[in-house]
């Protein structure tokens, strides 16, 4: 038996880790199993285990839900981290000094660099946080100057344009400290001007006025100009810092004071609306509670814990109308959970006990939304009892929370545009301020008015406004649409999801509902119903396909208490079918491929009946035992009560293409494209053929997205311009794959998404016209004689109009 490490480790990336040797020797102590290995790199593409085992002892189905259990309980203890390298230190000296500092940090297993530029660090969940980790990590490393070296951010690309600060300024104020010393600044500059121009005050007490706004006004510009110029950045606040005291030294103190003054006041407003978008991001952390009511096991008696002390297989009571405190699955009562904060679910879902509890710890994965929950979440009236599968770290809404915060600091491609532009324009404005300052060997004007005018143009110039115009607008976009419960992982796949203009659907569980029934049975000659149910039950039962869980749970509903005997050797092939070993007899349940190469032909009467379901829409099933067919299953996934809509609305924002691509045979596809309005239906695709039909639509189409559930069609969302999952709440995998998650199991979220997306590409459009029409004029402008006053007046005004101008994403509503 061959496991996939990626279904079951989805954070390791590479076979050579220390869990996989962990989870290697737990499968090998279990009873029956004779060997686990890891594949050679030569024998698969993918890093898989192999399982040699008697099958006389244990079964595939029980060994894959016993690796299942057993790689939750390691991803539960140990957290794997990785970085570019390049993005923590530069130099073999740095990456040397960074490795010692992981390898120093409590809780750290291992650290290593997998190659010359990956840092991998693993970690013990119960020691250190993933976000601690990250924090201690990438803090700027110094070398002995006390420079910095760096940023970095986990996954991401972490960068400070020009303007873009934190603006997390403490004080004898608080948070406000900035807003307030601006205010301060403009008082002090009034009433120093009210007593230069109508009063007789003696000229040191108005320079002694000007002075003191010009300490308040400086004070936090100072701050930021001193910790960039450390870190060997010259950016606006440096810039400002000069104007202002080139000013006060041509003696126009007043304007010197204006200049810091209005930076100062633009400066603590871009900071407030800067955090009202990431307010809305970190609000998100909030929504879980910090304590559970623990139900003891041993006394039945409840305790309030942490939820950090919360651990897997706890039972954790709900009252009713308080958040839940962990994910799980309900093992008591009966509730209806508002999933709103996860998934963007606009109606509460009712929510019962797993028939089962044992299966559903075993194999979490597999938990149906009836009865699965989310850390975060509104439980409703009634009070339920959920049985704890992720800690309090590692929850949906934890990992979402995570994503959210890397995607901040992952640039577009508008935004990396906006960094080659001003490498270039920066220097080009100072050698345009060097040239004006021997204007006065051109034209009959003092130096002190060349010097005057240089610095006006220096501040015109800036481009404060330009370097917010993009990290603004996706900052706001990822908050709206995190909110929604649609997970936009940075400004690149933003910018991408909002030019697309063709979508690729996977079939199952996607445009479809993804719960297909058995809609026929059809016995070959001198087959009964009930022999030909009890072996593809049989087969079936030691798959995890969702065709194969129908074909179990609706034939054996079927055959009531007809025996049905036990399968051996049994073994997937992807895209055909199962094989397996059923009273001595090989066996096969599958499509029609899965019998291609050896056997009797099916019979003519059979082929028909197959060819006649498959043309109404059916999946057929067929099944043969050695030499003998049995008969066919035919099974019907009813497409999703709102895909024609959404396929409607995806037309209205601009689709000009939409296809499907299915397993199923082309009659099947064909049937389904048609009741939901898609244009182009693929059917009988193996997963490496819908990889093809993405790159094909790719050239005819340069944008395309494909949406899928994240797991099965990962090959095929990695080939499109950008990958949506659908569902992604309850899969790990779709988490951290896909570039756009809709965390509910809703295609109504997608025209969201698009809509979203294409409103901050125009505001991304609108930011950077605005910064640069500003620029554009302000420069000629300030050369023909406009003062420092009104330049900086407009410049710091473009930037707040700027901002504000992407904060109304954070009011976004689809309208379509």
């Amino acid at each position: 038996m061959v496991l996939d490490l990626v279904d079951l480790l989805p954070e390791v990336s590479e076979g050579e880790d220390r869990c996989v040797g962990r989870l290697s020797r737990d499968l090998a102590a279990i009873t029956g199993v004779e060997d686990a290995h890891l594949l050679d790199a030569a024998e698969a593409e993918r890093s898989r285990l192999c399982v040699h085992y008697d099958p006389d002892q244990t079964g595939d189905q029980d060994l894959r839900q016993r690796a299942r259990h057993a790689a939750g309980e390691l991803s539960a203890r140990y957290g794997h981290l990785r970085w570019q390298a390049d993005e923590l230190a530069a130099d073999a000296e740095g990456r040397a000094a960074l490795l010692d500092r992981a390898r120093s940090i409590e809780g750290v297993v291992e650290a290593s660099f997998a190659d010359t530029n990956a840092l991998q660090v693993e970690f013990e969940r119960r020691r250190v946080t993933a976000e601690k980790l990250t924090e201690l990590l990438t803090a700027p490393v110094r070398d002995e100057s006390g420079a910095d070296d760096g940023h970095s951010h986990e996954h991401g690309h972490s960068h400070e344009h020009g303007h873009s600060h934190e603006h997390g300024h403490g004080g004898i104020f608080g948070e406000r400290s900035e807003l307030v010393f601006a205010a301060l600044s403009g008082l002090l500059l009034f009433v120093g001007w009210t007593m230069a121009t109508f009063l007789d005050t003696p000229r040191l007490v108005e320079l002694a006025t000007y002075s003191a706004a010009f300490f308040f006004g400086a004070y936090y510009t100072t701050q930021e100009a001193y910790q960039n110029i450390r870190a060997k950045r010259f950016e606006i606040d440096f810039l400002m810092l000069v104007a202002a005291a080139g000013a006060a030294a041509l003696g126009e103190v007043a304007e010197g004071a204006l200049l810091l003054f209005l930076f100062s006041v633009g400066h603590a407003l871009e900071g407030y609306a800067m955090g009202r978008a990431r307010r809305a991001i970190e609000a998100l952390a909030e929504l879980a509670p910090k304590t559970a009511l623990v139900r003891r096991a041993d006394t039945g008696e409840t305790v309030e814990v942490p939820v950090e002390q919360l651990r897997l297989g706890d039972v954790v009571v709900v009252r009713p109308n308080i958040r839940l405190a962990a994910d799980g699955f309900v093992v008591a009562g009966t509730s209806s959970i508002d999933q709103a904060p996860v998934t963007g679910e606009s109606v509460p879902v009712d929510k019962s006990p797993v028939p089962d509890v044992a299966a559903a710890a075993a194999a979490p994965d597999q938990i149906g939304a009836s009865s699965r929950v989310f850390a975060g979440t509104i439980n409703g009236a009634g009070a339920i009892e959920i049985q704890v599968t992720r800690l309090a770290s590692d929850s949906t809404m934890a990992r979402v929370v995570r994503l959210v915060a890397e995607a901040q600091t992952k640039t577009s491609p508008t935004q990396r545009f906006t960094d080659k532009f001003q490498r270039i324009f920066v220097p080009a404005v100072l050698t345009l301020v060097v040239v004006l300052l021997f204007a006065g060997l051109v034209i009959d004007e003092p130096f002190s008015a060349s010097v005057y005018r240089a610095l006006a143009v220096l501040v015109a110039a800036s481009p404060c406004a330009l370097a917010i115009a993009t990290p603004s607008a996706v900052l706001s976009a990822v908050a709206r649409a995190a909110r929604a419960g649609v997970l936009v992982k940075g400004g690149a796949p933003l910018e991408e999801l909002g030019r697309i203009n063709a979508i690729a659907f996977d079939k199952t569980g996607t445009l479809t509902e993804g719960l297909p029934r058995i809609a026929d049975v059809i016995p070959a000659e001198g087959v009964d119903e009930a022999e030909l149910l009890a072996i593809a039950v049989s087969v079936e039962e030691q798959s995890d396909h969702p065709l194969a869980r129908a074909i179990v749970r609706d034939g054996r509903e079927r055959l009531g208490d007809t025996p049905v005997p036990r399968a051996q050797n049994v073994r997937s092939v992807t895209g055909r079918g199962v094989l397996a070993t059923v009273n001595g007899i090989a066996t096969g349940v599958g499509r029609r491929e899965l019998f291609a190469d050896d056997g009797p032909v099916l019979p003519e009467a059979l082929d028909r009946e197959v060819t006649r379901y498959e043309e109404q829409g059916r999946t057929t099933m067929l099944v043969r035992a050695g030499e003998r067919w049995l008969g066919v299953v035919g099974l019907m996934d009813l497409p999703r009560a709102e895909a024609a809509q959404v396929v409607e609305r995806l037309g209205r924002l601009g689709m000009t293409s939409t296809i499907m691509l299915s397993g199923d045979n082309q009659r099947v596809a064909d049937a389904v494209a048609a009741q939901v309005g898609i244009g182009q239906a693929r059917g009988g695709l193996m997963p490496e053929d819908k990889v093809t039909e993405v790159a094909r639509l790719r050239e005819t189409h340069t944008r395309v997205a494909m949406v899928g559930d994240g797991v099965n069609d990962a090959p095929a969302m990695a080939t499109a311009s950008i990958g949506i999952a659908m569902g992604a709440a309850g899969s790990d995998v779709a988490l951290e794959t896909a570039d756009v998650a809709l965390m509910a199991d809703d295609l109504k979220a997608l025209p969201f998404a698009v809509g979203l997306s294409r409103r901050a590409s125009r505001i991304i459009a609108q930011n950077l016209w605005a910064s640069l029409g500003i620029v554009a004029v302000l420069i000629p402008a300030t050369i023909l004689g406009l003062g420092i006053g009104p330049a900086v007046l407009i410049h710091e005004g473009s930037t707040v109009i700027v901002v504000a101008n992407a904060l109304r994403l954070l009011a976004y509503r689809d309208r379509s």
